[in-house]
C-alpha cells in the first residue's frame, strides 16, 4: 500500500526538519520540568546546577552508543553505579538508576533514530519485523524483572556480552564497506542513486531496489551503495529473542546481541546500526511501559514522580538527544573496521562491570 501524496509530503518536511523537531523536544521537557515538575521546596539555582557535568558526561555517552547501534543504558547504567558516586559523592538507588537511564534513553533513541532514517541507513522492514519478533521476549523479561536475582541477571547479561564480543571480532565483516555511489552532483533529489526507484513507502531519503533474487541495493545521502539480502531470518530470530529477555529485564541487551546476528548474516554494518536503533528504541518504550505498569499489577517497583531527580535529566535529555544527532555523521565517517572493534572492547568493558556487579567486586 503506497502512501498517498499529502502523507508522503509531510513525511518529507518532517525528515528535513528534523533537527528542529528533535531539539524542540529536550527544550519543551526541560520548561515543563522547570514549570510544573514536584520538586523540593527549597530548590533554588544551586539545585538545578548540581549535576551540570552530566550533560558533558552523558552527550560523550550518548554519541558512542548511538554510533555503534546499542542501548544507552548499556553505558548510562555502569556509569551511574561505578562512576557517580566518586564524582558526586554519593551512590543513588536502583529505583533512580531506572528512572534516569529510562527517561534519558527513551530521548536519546529517538533522536538518533530520527537522524538515521534520514541519512538513509534504516531498513524498515528488516525493523519491522524484527520488532514483531522480539515483542513477546521483551514483555516476558520486563515481567521477570521483579522476580529474578539481581545478581544473576548481572551474571548472565555478563556472559552474554562476553559471547557477543567474541563473535564479533570473529565475524567476517569484508562485505561492510559501502562502495561509491556517485558524486553528489548525480546524487538524485530524494537523496537516492539516480536509476533506483523512489519508494513512495520507504522511510528517509534512500533510495532503495530489490532484485528479483531477494538481492537489496540500498544508497545512502552521500550517495553510496550498500547490498546485502533480508536471508538469516532464523540466526537474527534467536539473537533478537534472547536480546529481547534482557532488553525486558534492565531496558538494554537486544541491540548489543541484536547487532551481531545482523552483521553475521551479511547486513552491512552501517544499515545494521541505523535498523538496529528502531529496534532499540521502541523495545525500550514497550519494556518502559511494562516497568511503570507492570510492577504495580505484580506488587513490584512503581515509579514515583516526586523521588525524581529533576535536577539530573534536565542536563541528561538534552545530552543524549545531541549524541543522538551527531552519532549517524561519526558512523558514516570512522572506517568501520574500528567501529567494528570499538564494538567490541565495549561489550568486554561493559560485561567486567556486570560481573564486578554480581559477585560484588563494587
Amino acid at each position: 500500500m503506497t502512501a498517498s501524496p499529502s502523507s508522503g509530503s509531510v513525511q518529507k518536511t518532517f525528515l528535513k526538519y528534523q533537527h528542529v523537531f528533535v531539539f524542540l523536544a529536550p527544550l519543551l521537557f526541560v520548561v515543563g520540568v522547570y514549570s510544573v515538575a514536584p520538586i523540593p521546596e527549597t530548590a533554588g539555582t544551586d539545585y538545578w546546577l548540581e549535576y551540570w557535568w552530566l550533560f558533558l558526561a552523558f552527550i560523550v555517552g550518548a554519541t558512542i552508543v548511538n554510533t555503534v547501534g546499542i542501548s544507552g543504558s548499556a553505558l548510562f547504567v555502569p556509569f551511574l553505579i561505578f562512576v557517580f558516586p566518586v564524582i558526586a559523592g554519593e551512590t543513588l538507588t536502583p529505583e533512580t538508576l531506572v528512572k534516569v537511564g529510562l527517561i534519558s534513553e527513551s530521548f536519546g533513541l529517538s533522536s538518533s533514530a530520527l537522524a538515521f532514517i534520514q541519512y538513509g541507513l534504516v531498513d524498515r522492514r528488516l525493523a519491522l519485523s524484527l520488532v514483531l519478533g522480539g515483542i513477546p521476549f521483551v514483555v516476558a523479561g520486563a515481567l521477570l524483572s521483579f522476580i529474578i536475582p539481581a545478581w544473576l541477571f548481572h551474571a548472565l547479561l555478563g556472559l552474554a556480552l562476553i559471547a557477543a564480543s567474541f563473535l564479533l571480532f570473529k565475524a567476517d565483516l569484508g562485505h561492510e564497506d559501502p562502495s561509491a555511489g556517485g558524486d553528489e552532483a548525480d546524487t538524485a533529489a530524494d537523496g537516492g542513486q539516480p536509476g533506483l526507484p523512489n519508494d513512495d513507502d520507504k522511510l528517509g531519503p534512500a533510495g532503495v531496489e530489490k532484485a528479483a533474487d531477494g538481492t537489496i541495493t540500498r544508497v545512502d545521502r552521500d550517495g553510496n551503495d550498500y547490498t546485502y539480502s533480508h536471508g538469516g531470518y532464523l540466526e537474527r530470530f534467536a539473537n533478537y529473542s534472547v536480546g529481547g529477555v534482557f532488553q525486558g529485564l534492565a531496558g538494554f541487551g537486544i541491540g548489543e546481541l541484536g547487532i551481531i546476528s545482523m552483521l553475521r548474516t551479511n547486513v552491512p554494518v552501517r544499515v545494521a546500526i541505523g535498523t538496529n536503533h528502531i529496534v532499540v528504541a521502541l523495545t525500550a518504550v514497550l519494556a518502559s511501559l511494562v516497568h511503570v505498569f507492570g510492577g504495580g499489577l505484580v506488587g513490584g517497583h512503581t515509579m514515583d514522580l516526586a523521588s525524581t531527580p529533576w535536577n539530573m535529566v534536565v542536563w541528561t535529555v538534552p545530552a543524549t538527544v545531541t549524541g543522538g544527532q551527531i552519532a549517524p555523521y561519526v558512523s558514516a565517517t570512522l572506517d568501520t573496521g574500528l567501529i567494528k572493534k570499538g564494538v567490541g572492547v565495549l561489550f568486554a568493558v561493559i560485561s567486567v562491570a556486570l560481573f564486578l556487579m554480581a559477585f560484588g567486586g563494587f
